[in-house]
Protein backbone atom coordinates (compact mmCIF):
# COMPACT_ATOMS: atom_id res chain seq x y z
CA UNK A 1 0.00 0.00 0.00
CA UNK A 2 1.30 3.34 -1.14
CA UNK A 3 1.49 5.33 2.44
CA UNK A 4 -0.44 9.19 2.74
CA UNK A 5 2.56 11.97 1.56
CA UNK A 6 1.73 15.42 2.42
CA UNK A 7 1.16 17.98 -0.32
CA UNK A 8 4.37 18.60 -2.32
CA UNK A 9 6.19 20.73 -5.54
CA UNK A 10 8.35 20.35 -8.18
CA UNK A 11 10.11 22.98 -9.45
CA UNK A 12 12.57 23.57 -12.05
CA UNK A 13 11.63 20.64 -14.62
CA UNK A 14 11.26 20.16 -18.36
CA UNK A 15 7.75 18.74 -18.03
CA UNK A 16 6.72 16.22 -20.55
CA UNK A 17 2.85 17.06 -21.26
CA UNK A 18 0.64 15.05 -23.45
CA UNK A 19 1.26 17.85 -26.36
CA UNK A 20 4.02 19.62 -25.26
CA UNK A 21 7.02 20.04 -23.31
CA UNK A 22 7.12 23.24 -20.99
CA UNK A 23 9.70 24.56 -18.21
CA UNK A 24 7.70 24.51 -14.94
CA UNK A 25 6.26 23.55 -12.00
CA UNK A 26 4.33 20.69 -10.75
CA UNK A 27 2.18 20.07 -7.44
CA UNK A 28 0.85 17.18 -6.29
CA UNK A 29 -1.79 17.15 -3.18
CA UNK A 30 -3.72 13.65 -1.66
CA UNK A 31 -1.67 11.67 -4.47
CA UNK A 32 -2.81 13.62 -7.55
CA UNK A 33 -1.62 16.23 -9.51
CA UNK A 34 -3.15 19.52 -7.74
CA UNK A 35 -1.49 22.34 -10.36
CA UNK A 36 1.03 22.67 -13.61
CA UNK A 37 2.68 26.22 -14.20
CA UNK A 38 5.29 27.48 -16.43
CA UNK A 39 8.05 29.12 -14.32
CA UNK A 40 9.48 28.18 -11.56
CA UNK A 41 9.00 28.63 -7.04
CA UNK A 42 11.11 28.68 -4.29
CA UNK A 43 10.38 25.77 -1.32
CA UNK A 44 10.31 22.81 -3.93
CA UNK A 45 12.12 20.13 -5.03
CA UNK A 46 14.38 21.63 -7.81
CA UNK A 47 14.27 18.51 -10.40
CA UNK A 48 17.92 20.81 -11.97
CA UNK A 49 16.28 21.02 -15.25
CA UNK A 50 15.56 17.21 -15.93
CA UNK A 51 12.84 15.58 -16.93
CA UNK A 52 9.38 15.05 -15.08
CA UNK A 53 7.54 12.74 -17.21
CA UNK A 54 4.89 10.42 -16.26
CA UNK A 55 5.21 6.89 -14.63
CA UNK A 56 5.91 4.55 -17.44
CA UNK A 57 3.32 1.57 -17.92
CA UNK A 58 4.10 -1.74 -18.63
CA UNK A 59 1.67 -4.49 -20.24
CA UNK A 60 3.53 -6.87 -21.04
CA UNK A 61 6.85 -8.02 -19.03
CA UNK A 62 8.35 -12.08 -18.42
CA UNK A 63 10.58 -10.66 -16.02
CA UNK A 64 9.65 -11.90 -12.99
CA UNK A 65 10.29 -15.28 -13.72
CA UNK A 66 13.88 -14.51 -14.17
CA UNK A 67 13.72 -13.74 -10.21
CA UNK A 68 11.52 -16.86 -9.41
CA UNK A 69 13.59 -19.93 -11.21
CA UNK A 70 17.47 -18.02 -11.39
CA UNK A 71 18.81 -21.48 -12.75
CA UNK A 72 18.02 -24.72 -14.30
CA UNK A 73 17.00 -26.47 -10.61
CA UNK A 74 16.99 -23.16 -8.39
CA UNK A 75 13.36 -21.97 -7.16
CA UNK A 76 13.88 -18.78 -5.23
CA UNK A 77 11.09 -17.54 -2.64
CA UNK A 78 8.51 -16.27 -4.25
CA UNK A 79 7.71 -12.84 -2.15
CA UNK A 80 11.60 -11.85 -2.17
CA UNK A 81 11.15 -12.51 -6.17
CA UNK A 82 8.57 -10.32 -6.54
CA UNK A 83 10.84 -7.59 -4.29
CA UNK A 84 13.60 -8.19 -6.25
CA UNK A 85 11.59 -7.75 -9.78
CA UNK A 86 9.75 -5.13 -8.75
CA UNK A 87 12.67 -2.85 -7.39
CA UNK A 88 14.53 -3.48 -10.85
CA UNK A 89 10.70 -2.36 -12.31
CA UNK A 90 10.38 0.85 -10.23
CA UNK A 91 14.36 1.53 -10.57
CA UNK A 92 13.45 1.83 -14.30
CA UNK A 93 10.93 4.35 -14.12
CA UNK A 94 7.64 2.33 -14.40
CA UNK A 95 5.09 2.52 -11.62
CA UNK A 96 2.36 0.55 -13.53
CA UNK A 97 3.05 -3.05 -14.56
CA UNK A 98 1.18 -5.95 -15.74
CA UNK A 99 3.59 -9.12 -14.64
CA UNK A 100 3.06 -11.73 -17.61
CA UNK A 101 2.23 -15.49 -16.23
CA UNK A 102 2.24 -18.30 -18.23
CA UNK A 103 -0.89 -20.55 -18.68
CA UNK A 104 -0.30 -23.27 -20.98
CA UNK A 105 2.83 -25.28 -20.92
CA UNK A 106 4.73 -27.49 -22.79
CA UNK A 107 5.04 -31.42 -20.99
CA UNK A 108 8.40 -30.31 -19.73
CA UNK A 109 7.80 -26.98 -19.01
CA UNK A 110 10.37 -25.90 -16.00
CA UNK A 111 7.69 -24.12 -14.35
CA UNK A 112 3.87 -25.14 -14.03
CA UNK A 113 0.63 -23.12 -13.42
CA UNK A 114 1.29 -24.15 -9.86
CA UNK A 115 4.32 -21.74 -10.21
CA UNK A 116 2.43 -19.16 -11.88
CA UNK A 117 -0.18 -19.45 -9.06
CA UNK A 118 2.64 -19.20 -6.28
CA UNK A 119 4.03 -15.87 -8.16
CA UNK A 120 0.69 -14.21 -8.41
CA UNK A 121 -0.28 -14.66 -4.50
CA UNK A 122 3.22 -13.29 -4.14
CA UNK A 123 2.39 -10.49 -5.82
CA UNK A 124 -0.80 -10.24 -3.61
CA UNK A 125 1.08 -10.09 -0.05
CA UNK A 126 3.67 -8.10 -1.99
CA UNK A 127 1.33 -5.50 -2.55
CA UNK A 128 -0.65 -5.84 0.78
CA UNK A 129 2.00 -6.18 3.10
CA UNK A 130 3.64 -2.78 1.43
CA UNK A 131 6.65 -4.30 0.19
CA UNK A 132 6.36 -3.11 -4.33
CA UNK A 133 7.10 0.66 -5.21
CA UNK A 134 5.30 -0.15 -8.52
CA UNK A 135 1.51 -0.90 -9.05
CA UNK A 136 1.08 -4.63 -10.56
CA UNK A 137 -1.25 -6.18 -12.17
CA UNK A 138 -1.27 -10.08 -13.93
CA UNK A 139 -1.35 -10.36 -17.33
CA UNK A 140 -1.83 -13.64 -18.50
CA UNK A 141 -0.02 -15.30 -21.53
CA UNK A 142 -2.24 -18.09 -22.53
CA UNK A 143 -1.03 -20.76 -25.08
CA UNK A 144 -4.03 -22.11 -26.68
CA UNK A 145 -2.45 -24.62 -28.14
CA UNK A 146 -1.57 -26.21 -25.23
CA UNK A 147 -3.48 -29.40 -23.32
CA UNK A 148 -4.26 -28.15 -19.90
CA UNK A 149 -4.33 -23.93 -21.04
CA UNK A 150 -8.18 -24.12 -19.85
CA UNK A 151 -6.92 -25.98 -16.80
CA UNK A 152 -4.06 -23.16 -16.04
CA UNK A 153 -6.17 -20.04 -16.56
CA UNK A 154 -8.96 -21.91 -14.33
CA UNK A 155 -6.57 -21.10 -11.49
CA UNK A 156 -6.82 -17.51 -11.48
CA UNK A 157 -10.97 -17.15 -11.29
CA UNK A 158 -11.62 -14.35 -9.06
CA UNK A 159 -8.41 -12.80 -8.62
CA UNK A 160 -9.11 -9.11 -9.31
CA UNK A 161 -5.47 -8.40 -10.51
CA UNK A 162 -5.75 -10.04 -13.54
CA UNK A 163 -6.58 -7.33 -15.91
CA UNK A 164 -5.04 -8.64 -19.00
CA UNK A 165 -5.14 -12.01 -20.80
CA UNK A 166 -3.21 -12.91 -24.32
CA UNK A 167 -4.35 -15.45 -26.80
CA UNK A 168 -0.83 -17.12 -28.16
CA UNK A 169 0.26 -19.98 -30.32
CA UNK A 170 3.69 -20.48 -30.58
CA UNK A 171 3.36 -23.46 -33.17
CA UNK A 172 5.95 -23.55 -35.63
CA UNK A 173 5.20 -22.71 -38.95
CA UNK A 174 2.96 -19.71 -38.60
CA UNK A 175 2.82 -16.45 -36.44
CA UNK A 176 5.80 -15.54 -34.59
CA UNK A 177 7.63 -18.77 -36.46
CA UNK A 178 6.27 -18.58 -40.01
CA UNK A 179 10.01 -18.56 -40.97
CA UNK A 180 11.22 -21.69 -38.78
CA UNK A 181 14.89 -20.45 -38.77
CA UNK A 182 14.55 -18.95 -35.64
CA UNK A 183 12.55 -21.69 -34.07
CA UNK A 184 15.36 -23.95 -35.08
CA UNK A 185 18.08 -21.77 -33.23
CA UNK A 186 16.56 -21.53 -30.64
CA UNK A 187 15.60 -25.45 -29.77
CA UNK A 188 18.89 -26.60 -31.35
CA UNK A 189 21.20 -23.90 -28.96
CA UNK A 190 18.85 -23.65 -25.68
CA UNK A 191 17.74 -27.23 -25.95
CA UNK A 192 20.22 -28.78 -27.58
CA UNK A 193 17.98 -30.48 -30.00
CA UNK A 194 19.25 -32.85 -32.73
CA UNK A 195 17.63 -32.24 -36.00
CA UNK A 196 15.65 -35.58 -35.47
CA UNK A 197 14.73 -34.31 -32.10
CA UNK A 198 13.83 -31.58 -33.48
CA UNK A 199 11.46 -32.82 -36.53
CA UNK A 200 9.61 -35.14 -33.75
CA UNK A 201 9.09 -31.87 -31.27
CA UNK A 202 7.87 -29.84 -34.35
CA UNK A 203 5.24 -32.73 -35.67
CA UNK A 204 4.22 -33.06 -32.02
CA UNK A 205 3.78 -29.22 -31.37
CA UNK A 206 1.74 -28.72 -34.60
CA UNK A 207 -0.64 -31.94 -33.58
CA UNK A 208 -1.26 -30.24 -30.22
CA UNK A 209 -2.42 -27.22 -31.84
CA UNK A 210 -4.31 -28.74 -34.17
CA UNK A 211 -6.51 -30.86 -31.28
CA UNK A 212 -6.47 -27.72 -28.90
CA UNK A 213 -5.99 -24.01 -30.71
CA UNK A 214 -9.22 -23.31 -31.69
CA UNK A 215 -11.25 -24.58 -28.82
CA UNK A 216 -9.27 -22.81 -26.15
CA UNK A 217 -8.72 -19.58 -28.33
CA UNK A 218 -12.88 -19.58 -27.92
CA UNK A 219 -12.67 -20.79 -24.00
CA UNK A 220 -10.11 -18.34 -22.81
CA UNK A 221 -11.69 -15.60 -24.57
CA UNK A 222 -15.48 -16.55 -23.10
CA UNK A 223 -14.34 -16.61 -19.84
CA UNK A 224 -12.02 -13.63 -20.04
CA UNK A 225 -15.02 -11.87 -21.11
CA UNK A 226 -17.56 -13.05 -18.25
CA UNK A 227 -14.53 -12.36 -15.61
CA UNK A 228 -14.35 -8.63 -17.63
CA UNK A 229 -10.38 -8.98 -18.35
CA UNK A 230 -9.51 -7.68 -21.57
CA UNK A 231 -7.39 -9.37 -24.60
CA UNK A 232 -4.83 -9.05 -26.30
CA UNK A 233 -3.82 -11.25 -29.51
CA UNK A 234 -0.07 -12.09 -29.96
CA UNK A 235 1.69 -12.33 -32.68
CA UNK A 236 -0.67 -11.54 -35.76
CA UNK A 237 0.37 -12.09 -39.33
CA UNK A 238 -2.38 -12.05 -41.64
CA UNK A 239 -5.37 -10.27 -42.20
CA UNK A 240 -7.05 -13.29 -41.07
CA UNK A 241 -5.50 -13.30 -38.11
CA UNK A 242 -6.85 -9.44 -37.09
CA UNK A 243 -10.23 -10.45 -38.65
CA UNK A 244 -10.24 -13.14 -35.62
CA UNK A 245 -9.01 -10.97 -33.26
CA UNK A 246 -12.00 -8.11 -33.86
CA UNK A 247 -14.26 -10.66 -33.79
CA UNK A 248 -13.33 -11.85 -30.30
CA UNK A 249 -12.92 -7.96 -29.03
CA UNK A 250 -9.25 -7.55 -28.96
CA UNK A 251 -7.95 -4.67 -26.92
CA UNK A 252 -4.41 -4.74 -27.54
CA UNK A 253 -2.50 -6.12 -30.55
CA UNK A 254 0.75 -7.86 -29.33
CA UNK A 255 3.92 -7.93 -31.43
CA UNK A 256 2.36 -8.19 -34.95
CA UNK A 257 5.05 -9.46 -37.19
CA UNK A 258 3.49 -8.24 -40.52
CA UNK A 259 3.34 -4.34 -41.78
CA UNK A 260 -0.03 -5.81 -43.29
CA UNK A 261 -1.60 -7.20 -39.80
CA UNK A 262 -0.19 -3.76 -37.81
CA UNK A 263 -1.98 -1.87 -40.09
CA UNK A 264 -4.87 -3.80 -40.42
CA UNK A 265 -4.85 -3.32 -36.20
CA UNK A 266 -4.45 0.05 -35.77
CA UNK A 267 -6.90 0.62 -38.06
CA UNK A 268 -10.09 -1.78 -36.52
CA UNK A 269 -8.93 0.66 -33.53
CA UNK A 270 -6.34 -1.91 -31.11
CA UNK A 271 -3.58 -0.45 -29.47
CA UNK A 272 -0.78 -1.84 -31.29
CA UNK A 273 2.14 -3.32 -29.16
CA UNK A 274 5.52 -3.64 -29.88
CA UNK A 275 9.06 -4.68 -28.02
CA UNK A 276 10.92 -1.68 -26.90
CA UNK A 277 14.22 -4.36 -27.03
CA UNK A 278 12.92 -4.45 -30.71
CA UNK A 279 13.51 -0.34 -31.04
CA UNK A 280 16.68 -0.05 -29.01
CA UNK A 281 18.28 -2.94 -31.09
CA UNK A 282 16.59 -1.25 -34.49
CA UNK A 283 15.48 -5.18 -35.15
CA UNK A 284 13.25 -8.52 -33.85
CA UNK A 285 15.10 -10.98 -32.19
CA UNK A 286 12.61 -13.50 -34.00
CA UNK A 287 13.58 -11.79 -37.82
CA UNK A 288 10.38 -10.27 -37.86
CA UNK A 289 9.13 -6.76 -38.52
CA UNK A 290 10.78 -3.94 -36.44
CA UNK A 291 9.13 -1.79 -34.17
CA UNK A 292 11.13 1.50 -35.59
CA UNK A 293 9.30 0.07 -39.12
CA UNK A 294 6.10 0.10 -37.58
CA UNK A 295 6.42 3.86 -36.15
CA UNK A 296 7.63 5.21 -38.92
CA UNK A 297 4.26 4.20 -40.86
CA UNK A 298 2.28 5.44 -38.10
CA UNK A 299 1.02 2.02 -36.86
CA UNK A 300 2.67 1.81 -33.51
CA UNK A 301 0.78 2.44 -30.31
CA UNK A 302 2.32 0.88 -27.51
CA UNK A 303 5.82 0.45 -26.24
CA UNK A 304 6.60 -2.99 -23.55
CA UNK A 305 9.73 -3.70 -22.09
CA UNK A 306 9.25 -6.96 -22.67
CA UNK A 307 12.54 -8.81 -21.12
CA UNK A 308 14.66 -6.25 -20.69
CA UNK A 309 12.74 -3.63 -17.82
CA UNK A 310 15.11 -0.31 -18.64
CA UNK A 311 14.27 -0.66 -22.51
CA UNK A 312 11.07 1.15 -21.90
CA UNK A 313 12.40 4.46 -21.18
CA UNK A 314 15.48 4.04 -23.25
CA UNK A 315 13.32 3.31 -26.25
CA UNK A 316 10.51 6.03 -25.96
CA UNK A 317 13.67 8.59 -25.98
CA UNK A 318 15.06 6.90 -28.92
CA UNK A 319 11.92 7.00 -31.29
CA UNK A 320 11.93 11.25 -30.46
CA UNK A 321 15.42 11.06 -31.54
CA UNK A 322 15.45 8.71 -34.70
CA UNK A 323 12.06 9.21 -36.39
CA UNK A 324 11.12 13.06 -37.53
CA UNK A 325 7.56 12.51 -37.03
CA UNK A 326 7.93 11.37 -33.44
CA UNK A 327 7.80 14.41 -31.15
CA UNK A 328 8.71 13.38 -27.09
CA UNK A 329 5.42 13.81 -26.28
CA UNK A 330 4.16 11.51 -28.88
CA UNK A 331 6.92 8.73 -28.04
CA UNK A 332 6.41 9.43 -24.31
CA UNK A 333 2.31 8.69 -25.05
CA UNK A 334 3.24 5.60 -26.06
CA UNK A 335 4.59 4.27 -22.93
CA UNK A 336 2.14 5.97 -20.69
CA UNK A 337 -1.29 7.25 -21.56
CA UNK A 338 -2.33 4.98 -24.01
CA UNK A 339 -1.35 1.77 -22.99
CA UNK A 340 -3.09 3.17 -19.41
CA UNK A 341 -6.04 3.89 -21.11
CA UNK A 342 -5.87 0.81 -23.38
CA UNK A 343 -6.39 -1.22 -20.40
CA UNK A 344 -9.22 0.61 -18.53
CA UNK A 345 -6.50 2.21 -16.24
CA UNK A 346 -7.24 6.45 -17.04
CA UNK A 347 -6.44 7.59 -13.70
CA UNK A 348 -2.87 7.93 -14.93
CA UNK A 349 -0.42 8.42 -17.40
CA UNK A 350 -0.30 12.07 -18.42
CA UNK A 351 1.06 14.87 -16.21
CA UNK A 352 -2.75 16.47 -16.20
CA UNK A 353 -4.95 18.06 -12.53
CA UNK A 354 -6.68 15.55 -11.41
CA UNK A 355 -4.45 12.05 -12.85
CA UNK A 356 -2.40 10.29 -10.18
CA UNK A 357 1.32 11.40 -9.12
CA UNK A 358 2.75 8.47 -10.67
CA UNK A 359 5.59 10.53 -11.88
CA UNK A 360 9.29 10.41 -12.94
CA UNK A 361 12.38 12.51 -12.99
CA UNK A 362 14.89 11.30 -16.06
CA UNK A 363 18.31 13.09 -16.94
CA UNK A 364 19.52 12.70 -20.37
CA UNK A 365 22.88 11.46 -21.08
CA UNK A 366 24.11 11.01 -24.10
CA UNK A 367 21.29 8.64 -25.64
CA UNK A 368 21.31 6.96 -22.17
CA UNK A 369 18.28 8.10 -20.04
CA UNK A 370 18.99 7.92 -16.25
CA UNK A 371 16.09 7.75 -13.94
CA UNK A 372 16.72 9.71 -10.58
CA UNK A 373 13.60 9.88 -8.87
CA UNK A 374 10.25 7.72 -9.08
CA UNK A 375 7.23 8.84 -7.31
CA UNK A 376 4.00 6.94 -7.17
CA UNK A 377 0.77 8.50 -5.80
CA UNK A 378 3.19 11.09 -4.78
CA UNK A 379 5.13 9.19 -2.64
CA UNK A 380 8.81 8.56 -3.05
CA UNK A 381 9.59 5.26 -4.51
CA UNK A 382 12.83 5.24 -5.98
Amino acid sequence: MVEPHTPMTFTNAKLILPDQVVEGTLAVDKGKISDLSSGNVSHALDCEGDYLIPGLVELHTDHLENHYKPRPGVTWNAVSAVQAHDAQIACSGITTVFDALRVGMEDDADLTAKDMRTMADAIEIGQQEGRLRADHYIHLRCEVSADNCVEGFDLFNDDPRVRLASLMDHTPGQRQFTSLEQFELYYKTKKGFSEERLQEFMQQMKARAERNSDKNRSAIAERAKAAGIMLASHDDATLAHVEEAIQFGINVAEFPTTLEAAKASHEAGMAVLMGAPNVVRGKSHSGNISARELAEAGYLDVLSSDYVPVSLLQASFLLAQQIESISLPDALQKVTKIPAEAVGLADRGALEVGRRADLVQVRMVGDVPIVRGVWREGYRVA
